[in-house]
């Protein structure tokens, strides 16, 4: 079998896929027609962040098996187009993650003692002594906005300096913050109080522009905010006013919106409070080998012996259970990912009911494509089938399994509930045919939907006139629906659910709320 590696990569993995007898090939910078033009001859594609995945590239690649990313963010993989040609997509998700939190702790020390700018300084021939005075780090108070992985590793770095360690994460459980000494606050209350502030959360609809004028007007003046994460988690000119006009010391980016950045699509460049790297967070000897190594492992494991590690779109079972249970497997994840997004406060524990013929099988790989929806509209390319269970365990959340033969009006049902700190949710789901997942129950609402793709879920009172207000509201927005469900409970409160063309913005849910007899109004991605 032949594997390409397309982009930079550490010798040593390429070593370890030869050593386990596979024929590699290293072809670094080549465009994509010429990787087009040869992958068809291959087995498996190691990629960084250069190659991008296409569902042309993958329609070209008439013989891979496997993609593996050798590192964590997948934004250039066509995943969805990947698993409709069967081929998997691997990634590494911890080889970076101390490297990167270390990056963070870098920045805040360069912006504290402004290193960046004393350099530059002495370099055009100037002894500025008095110009550039620092501050100490010893007993001020470092603020983390998301405490996974990363965010936990910045803040125990930060408690070494002898900081106190403050975090925003909705979804993280007191006790585990208290475990590892952070005290959980709100966003706002982060701002006010951290006299530095760093951010460490993948870029979702939620999390996109998350830090704005609001956050930087509740800043201290001589707070630092330091953004090691992803590009679009802060709006980049609303940090700009804010440094401008000194509202806040400084900041220290290394990741940005639009990369390669430039002095002309980013004018942050220009600030002298203002220090920033490329994207360099993970680019450290030894996180680059941890990735090559791990990722050159999984392929050959995978290659050689069909064993699946790290796998984004595909959980590790046989294909006698994938055959059984392969759709209650998608409608699994699709329940997770609706569940998160409808969930209020942090979960607690989550409760799986398989009821009818459902009972009889393997469903552990269902439980787990489960808990993989319900993480990815927070963690995104961080978690998959295999890690999945274990971040579950790491934020204490009880995951309880049962079997009935029930299944109410149902050959099969998967029925899940989830207890957050703010209360609880059900949502029951079959499959009709052989493949064709349908959500079934909201809570106390019945109805038949497909949970698939951008969808807007509406709460409203049932008198005349509420579709019809609803649907003209989003066709002044241009907002397309594809397919419309509704269920009543029995206390004629209805629901509608609504599959949209394009995701719903904030603003346009606004209006929706506004609109007579609407209670309530959520937009989801599926």
């Amino acid at each position: 079998m032949r594997v390409l590696i397309s982009d930079n990569l550490s010798p040593i993995g390429a070593d370890i896929l030869r050593d386990a007898g596979l024929e590699v090939d290293f072809k670094p910078g080549m465009t994509p027609d010429e990787i087009r033009a040869i992958i068809g001859g291959y087995d498996g594609l190691v990629i960084r962040s250069s190659t991008k995945v296409t569902a042309e590239l993958l329609e070209a690649a008439g013989r891979l098996k496997v993609v593996g990313r050798a590192g964590i963010g997948l934004d250039n993989v066509d995943v969805a187009a990947a698993s409709q040609k069967g081929v998997i997509v691997m990634n590494a998700p911890d080889g970076n993650a101390t490297t990167t939190a270390e990056h963070a702790v870098a920045m805040m020390m360069a912006l504290s003692r402004n290193i960046p700018q004393a350099t530059s300084s002495m370099k055009s021939g100037r002894w500025e002594k008095k110009k550039f005075m620092g501050r100490e780090l010893t007993g001020k108070t470092f603020g983390v906005v998301g405490i996974g992985r990363i965010g936990g590793i910045a803040a125990s770095r930060a408690q070494g300096l002898k900081m106190k360690t403050i975090a925003y994460d909705p979804h993280m459980p007191m006790e585990i913050a208290e475990k590892i000494g952070v005290e959980l606050v709100s966003l706002e209350d982060l701002a006010k109080r951290a006299d530095y502030i760093s951010v460490h959360v993948p870029l979702t609809k939620e999390t996109r522009n998350m830090i704005s004028t609001k956050f930087f007007t509740n800043m201290k003046k001589d707070a630092m905010f330091i953004d090691c994460a992803r590009g679009g988690v802060c709006d980049e000119k609303a940090l700009y006013e804010a440094l401008k006009h000194n509202e806040i010391a400084g900041a220290a980016f290394d990741v940005f919106t639009q990369e390669p950045t430039t002095m002309e699509n980013c004018p942050l460049l220009g600030l002298d409070n203002f220090i920033c790297t490329p994207h360099l967070g993970a680019s450290t000897s030894e996180a680059q080998e941890n990735v090559a190594v791990a990722i050159a492992e999984q392929i050959a494991d995978y290659l050689i012996k069909g064993s699946v590690t790290n796998a984004i779109n595909v959980p590790s079972v046989s294909d006698d259970v994938l055959a059984k249970v392969g759709p209650y497997i998608i409608l699994g994840e699709m329940l997770g990912s609706m569940h998160m997004q409808l969930a209020k406060g942090s979960v607690q524990e989550v409760a799986l009911e398989y009821g009818g013929g459902l009972a009889e099988q393997n469903v552990s790989p269902i439980t787990v494509a489960f808990l993989k929806g319900l993480f990815t509209p927070i963690l995104k390319d961080a978690v998959n089938y295999v890690n999945a269970p274990i971040i579950a365990r790491d934020r204490g959340i009880k995951v309880i399994e049962s079997r009935t033969q029930r299944s109410d009006d149902f050959t099969n049902t998967l029925s899940i509930k989830v207890t957050t700190g703010e209360g609880v949710n059900v949502l029951v789901g079959t499959v009709f045919g052989k493949n064709e997942p349908r959500l079934v129950r909201l809570n106390d609402f019945r109805l038949e939907a497909l949970p698939q793709g951008p969808m807007l879920l509406v709460f409203n009172n049932d008198v005349p006139g509420v579709i019809g207000a609803l649907g003209t509201e989003l066709g002044k927005a241009g907002v397309n629906i594809s397919r419309m469900t509704v269920g009543r409970d029995e206390h004629k409160q209805n629901i509608i659910f609504l599959g949209t063309d394009q995701l719903i913005s904030r603003e346009l849910l606004k209006k929706v709320r506004a609109i007579k007899n609407i209670n309530d109004a959520q937009g989801f991605d599926l």
